[in-house]
């Protein structure tokens, strides 16, 4: 009988039960232990899961046909404190932190955008002309006259640079989308988002940019470059970053020489033009004859 019960099943207390349902999960968790800590930071902050949801309640919002107000208004439905606070976040920028994540994602808009691509370009224009006045005033031949076509210049550089070129990027990364199927695409709204906001920075730098020295002017423009161009690299890098690595350094370093391009094309054009060879006046003589003298 004794041989009997030392064959009888007996409860081992240090014994670990395992669920059926239970294997899944496990793999789930080993595959989270064997990320990176840096790319399971980057895949929260893209927020793959929140951010399918949001595009499922943006499209039930956004579902009015195209051609009709209501579809258009709903780009425009912001508050006042939502976009403070994305402009507050392009203008400190939080290292590790994606702009789109935090501040576009939930309820992209195009209100933003519109009106800093408006305050920049009557900013640059206006700014550009009373430059260009300081800078000549106190000489004799010099007559201001107010250049309105740097309105519409600057207009046509701002909003072209605001739309086509996330609309190429946006292009750009659906087509590797394709090929990479790791690689996070953003929506075209949310795109221009990024790159309006990116741009508010160059408002007040715009208005900096009446002091007449060139070293001012430059420091600034780097200044500016900086904080814009960290916005653009952080919200876009997570995108890329599982892509080919060449090619994703070269979009990133694509993205940062157009914003680049456009800072110092601005200052350029409108605050570092050449200066004006007036042509000496002619003072008339009392014997007669004819004096020009030379301004200096």
């Amino acid at each position: 009988m004794a041989a009997v019960d030392d064959l009888k099943f007996q409860a081992n207390p240090d014994a670990t039960t395992i669920s059926i349902d239970e294997p899944a999960e496990i793999a789930k968790n080993q595959h989270g232990r064997l990320q990176e800590p840096g790319r399971e930071e980057d895949d929260e902050l893209l927020g793959t899961d929140d951010s399918d949801k949001t595009e499922l309640l943006a499209g039930q919002k956004k579902s009015a046909p195209f051609w009709t107000f209501e579809y258009y208004q709903t780009f425009f439905d912001v508050d006042t404190y939502q976009v403070l606070d994305r402009i507050k976040g392009s203008v400190f920028p939080v290292p590790g932190k994606n702009f789109v994540r935090l501040y576009i994602r939930s309820n992209p808009d195009l209100y933003g955008p519109f009106w800093i691509c408006a305050t920049l370009v009557f900013t640059i224009a206006v700014s550009g002309n009373l430059s260009n006045f300081f800078i000549h005033l106190g000489k004799p031949t010099y007559h201001y006259v107010p250049e309105f076509r740097k309105v519409s210049i600057a207009a046509t550089t701002i909003y072209a640079y605001a739309w086509l070129v996330p609309l190429a990027l946006w292009g750009f990364l659906m087509w590797r989308n394709s090929k990479v199927m790791n690689i996070v695409s953003y929506s075209f709204l949310e795109i221009v988002c990024v790159y309006g906001y990116s741009l508010f920075v160059y408002i007040p730098t715009a208005i900096l940019w009446i002091i007449p020295q060139k070293v001012v002017r430059w420091v600034l423009v780097m200044f500016s470059l900086c904080l814009s161009g960290s916005v653009l690299v952080m919200t876009f890098w997570p995108a890329v970053r599982d892509d080919n690595r060449r090619i994703a350094l070269a979009t990133v370093g694509t993205i940062v020489l157009l914003h680049a391009l456009l800072a110092v094309g601005c200052l350029a054009y409108f605050f570092d033009a050449p200066e004006l060879d007036f042509p000496a006046p002619i003072i008339p003589a009392h014997n007669g004859t004819t004096v020009i003298t030379k301004s200096q």
